[in-house]
């Protein structure tokens, strides 16, 4: 994680450590439409990474294919809203309690179906511990 909003400078850094710290392996990227996500800058580089990086892209609106995104917005307009934490851990921590709570009393506005639930839990997870 980084202080301050992503960019396409900081999110191709954020790649090409990524491949390092995964030694050197192959990586697909699942990407929404996220301007930087489709920039000129971004797609020049992308080109230019192939030998090790496959973006396959989200069409402009597909929640369906993207389950985490109704937990993470379950999550960000309770516990994490107006957050500002000192540190990841406790950011995670507060996280780990908006998952509890939906567990125990959201399951049903969450709409993801059961088996569905525990991969969305752990993409939001994976979101914070990896940085993405």
């Amino acid at each position: 994680m980084q202080p301050g909003s992503y960019n396409e400078e900081s999110i191709m850094k954020f790649l090409l450590e990524l491949h390092r710290h995964l030694n050197d392996d192959k990586i697909t990227l699942i990407w929404d439409g996220l301007p930087s996500h489709r920039s000129r800058a971004m797609q020049a580089f992308v080109k230019s990474q192939r030998h090790w990086l496959v973006v396959e892209r989200l069409p402009a609106y597909a929640p369906d294919l993207n389950p985490v995104e109704q937990v993470w917005g379950n999550l960000k307009g309770g516990e994490l809203a107006n957050l500002c934490p000192d540190t990841i851990g406790e950011a995670e921590e507060i996280v780990d309690e908006g998952l509890c709570r939906n567990r125990k009393r959201h399951q049903a506005r969450l709409r993801l179906p059961p088996a569905l639930r525990p991969q969305a839990v752990a993409a939001v997870r994976a979101v914070l511990h990896e940085g993405l």
